[in-house]
């Protein structure tokens, strides 16, 4: 048996670059490159692989470790999951820091390889600087905490152990059904250990991601639902995107007259114009969307998981004779609701249903009726748009702004408080991925991040990336790799002085926004005193991005086709009013309330608490 012999650091670098993946007929190398942080830990082990194999698998340096995390995972996302990068670290917080990148990866079903240093295995030197002791036992180190947030999870003691460990990253990474943040968790002193790989074991490899069918009796079963049916209704969720299934799916709603609702990840599985599409559903959604959610007597979801916002903590469907019938290649999600499953590609399955229920439509008032709900929302949606208001603008406004002057093919993205929820109800998708908001984990600080990780995986679309101050607050560092790697982004920052999304939550459960203004604390103790002078377009600006001021919607346009023009990236910095607010439609979503309290406000949350969970429903 031939070998190489190399150091184990080497040796996974020279795995990860030779590892490719096919998907009908199309191959790709799997890994685009390794973001990293150098320090002790993995400066001289995974740090010299990188350098050595700079000519076949690309470093990017990057500020901050749980953005690098974020801009994996935005980077797969963009990919369908196609593609997806490794991210390393040194040890301690240098670790630790991509545990909330790996959370999100997790829950979000997006594939990351983490590389994380760790003590030294040999254990001489400990306690090494950054190591957390146990008392209980040595076989312990900070990297444990990536286990609950990791679909697969090792610790390399030994340099051959990566011969059986890599295979399984593989498979779990490029697994539709089971990808997520994927830790090999890696002492600096066995990375840089030598040992003789087989070469066969360093060739390339090609993975098939397959399109998996379901068992034929549940499909047959599924098809028997759908022709009994009389007021059905599809949630379509990320599932439809990663398949790439939209085009069967517009098929299967345009055949059957089957109308849909879309999650957060769902969104732009069809044109937002399409009749039959309700828009946004669940706890953002629209009123047309969860009226006919509330009515409906058959379920069909397709790549959903069913979150809490997307069944407004479960009281979405009201239907008592309700059943579900749920297309994902997650076994886990497809039996949820005690639901018919038919577990496999969503566009493998649309297709075969189709089949099986070839001539079935809903009663064509059905149809019509949700072709009205669509109209009404767009008027509505148009009505937010042109709303005038002042002096500041309303979120609504400048959401309408950039969505009026991007392209079809452009990509919005957001992560966390109040533009997610007002962007799932006023964005008016396009196209397929235009809509990227990481709203598994709501992750406050994604936005940059993400919208470097989104515009390397496509740079022909433009990503506008629109970040409120507390999330810009959170992280900002990436607008430096931006400006390095010379990648373009358009950033709007939307400052309304604090945490908006939280100090309306605050609000509705009687406590007045409590906490979630950027005030000066006064002689009172409290902090109501006046508004911090902050200036985050100033530092946008001194992290190295080109700065345009907006006070009004004409200035707004004029700021984006300005951003448009150039080729750098370009900050566009906006006050917005944080009182001008999108409503609720049709919805609710289940946020607890003090059970008791001398406060007036919370008292009569309570009451309305109480009401609203007598709706709830084990489905």
């Amino acid at each position: 048996m031939k070998t190489t012999r190399l150091t184990m650091a080497q040796a996974i670098i020279h795995y990860l670059s030779n590892q490719q993946v096919e998907r009908d007929g199309h191959q790709q190398p799997f890994f685009a490159g390794c973001w990293g942080i150098f320090g002790h830990g993995n400066v001289a082990g995974i740090g010299q692989a990188l350098q050595q194999y700079a000519d076949r698998f690309r470093y990017y340096q990057v500020r901050n470790e749980q953005a690098m995390v974020h801009s994996a995972a935005a980077f797969a996302k963009v990919k369908n999951r196609l593609q997806a990068f490794a991210c390393t670290s040194s040890i301690g917080p240098g670790a630790t820091n991509m545990l909330t990148g790996a959370a999100a990866a997790t829950i979000n079903r997006l594939p990351v390889l983490l590389l994380p240093g760790d003590i030294f295995a040999q254990r001489l030197q400990a306690p090494v600087l950054q190591q957390l002791e146990s008392e209980h036992s040595q076989d312990i180190s900070v990297n444990d905490c990536f286990k609950p947030v990791s679909r697969y999870w090792d610790r390399i003691n030994r340099p051959e152990q990566i011969i059986t460990a890599l295979p399984e990253v593989m498979r779990v990474l490029t697994s539709p059904a089971e990808t997520g943040a994927v830790t090999l968790s890696l002492p600096q002193d066995v990375q840089a250990m030598a040992f003789d790989y087989p070469d066969d074991f360093l060739e390339p490899r090609i993975w098939h991601i397959p399109r998996p069918r379901p068992d034929v009796d549940s499909l047959n079963r599924a098809a028997e639902w759908i022709r009994a049916s009389r007021r059905p209704i599809i949630v379509a969720g990320g599932g439809v995107l990663y398949s790439e299934a939209t085009a069967a799916l517009a098929a299967f709603v345009e055949r059957t007259g089957i109308p849909m609702g879309e999650t957060m990840a769902g969104k732009g599985s069809l044109p937002y114009n399409h009749p039959l599409n309700l828009g946004a559903i669940g706890a953002t959604g629209t009123a047309g969307a969860n009226i006919i959610a509330r009515e409906a007597d058959l379920i069909i979801g397709i790549g959903t998981r069913y979150s809490d916002f997307t069944t407004a903590s479960k009281t979405a469907f009201q239907n008592p004779n309700l059943k579900f019938i749920n297309i994902n290649v997650a076994e886990f999600d497809a039996y949820k609701h005690h639901a018919l499953p038919l577990v496999g590609d969503a566009r493998a399955i649309l297709d075969e249903l189709s089949t099986l229920i070839a001539g079935y439509e809903v009663a064509s008032e059905y149809r019509t009726r949700a072709a009205a709900f669509n109209a009404d929302w767009d008027a509505e949606v148009q009505r937010i748009y042109d709303l005038e208001h002042g002096p500041l603008m309303s979120q609504g406004v400048v959401i309408g702004a950039v969505n009026t002057l991007s392209r079809p093919n452009d990509i919005v993205l957001c992560a966390a408080g109040s533009l997610p929820g007002d962007l799932h109800k006023l964005w008016r998708t396009r196209s397929p991925g235009g809509y990227h908001l990481e709203y598994g984990y709501s992750t406050m600080g994604y936005e940059i991040a993400g919208g470097l990780g989104a515009k390397m995986a496509d740079p022909a679309r433009e990503v506008y990336v629109m970040v409120g101050d507390a999330s810009y607050l959170m992280m900002s560092s990436e607008i430096v790799t931006a400006v390095q790697e010379g990648v373009k982004l358009v950033i709007i920052i939307l400052d309304n002085h604090g945490y908006a999304s939280i100090g309306g939550l605050s609000k509705s459960v009687g406590s007045d926004g409590f906490g979630t203004k950027y005030r000066f604390r006064t002689d009172s103790g409290q902090l109501d005193g006046e508004t911090l002078p902050l200036d985050l377009g100033a530092n946008a600006a001194s992290l190295g991005a080109k700065l345009i001021r907006a006070a009004n919607k004409d200035e707004l346009a004029t700021a984006l086709q300005q951003a448009q023009a150039s080729s750098e990236t370009v900050c566009i910095f906006i006050e917005t009013d944080r009182s001008q607010r999108v409503g609720g439609y049709e919805s609710w979503w289940d946020v607890a309330v003090a059970e008791v309290s001398e406060n007036p406000s919370v008292q009569d949350a309570r009451r309305k608490y109480d009401e609203a969970r007598n709706k709830q429903r084990y489905y």
